[in-house]
């Protein structure tokens, strides 16, 4: 499921921070979009599938400095319109095949041990 998680940035002051806070963002898996929001572009809003707010903002606060999260929304998937089947068509049934059995049989298999008249006393050969 899609989600839109805004994180609230208190030290973001400079490009350099703002930078290294985008990029922590994008190397998260799932992430697809990543921007920079607020009047003093200190929130960083991320698009993206699974993605785990509390690891993203732990990252952020080691690397840039104090975070918050603001807000986790879900964004809902788009609805394709479904396609209306006519019908006034025909509509086709297959004729199953039937299959008739080999008028010839496999032969029989016969088994017969067979002992040595003769057996050597000797076991050691």
């Amino acid at each position: 499921m899609k989600q839109k998680v805004v994180i609230k940035i208190f030290s973001m002051n400079d490009t350099r921070s703002r930078r290294k806070a985008m990029e922590i963002a994008v190397s998260i898996p799932g992430v697809t979009s990543v921007e920079l929001q607020g009047d003093e572009k200190n929130q960083i809003a991320i698009i993206g599938e699974g993605i785990d707010s509390t690891c993203l903002t732990i990252k952020i606060r080691k690397k840039v400095g104090y975070t918050e999260i603001v807000s986790i929304t879900p964004i809902p998937a788009e609805k394709k319109p479904e396609e209306k089947k006519p019908d006034d068509e025909k509509k086709l049934t297959v004729q199953p095949i039937f299959h008739h059995p080999c008028q010839f049989e496999t032969p029989p298999i016969f088994w017969k041990v067979i002992h040595d008249p003769n057996p050597d006393p000797c076991t050691i050969l």
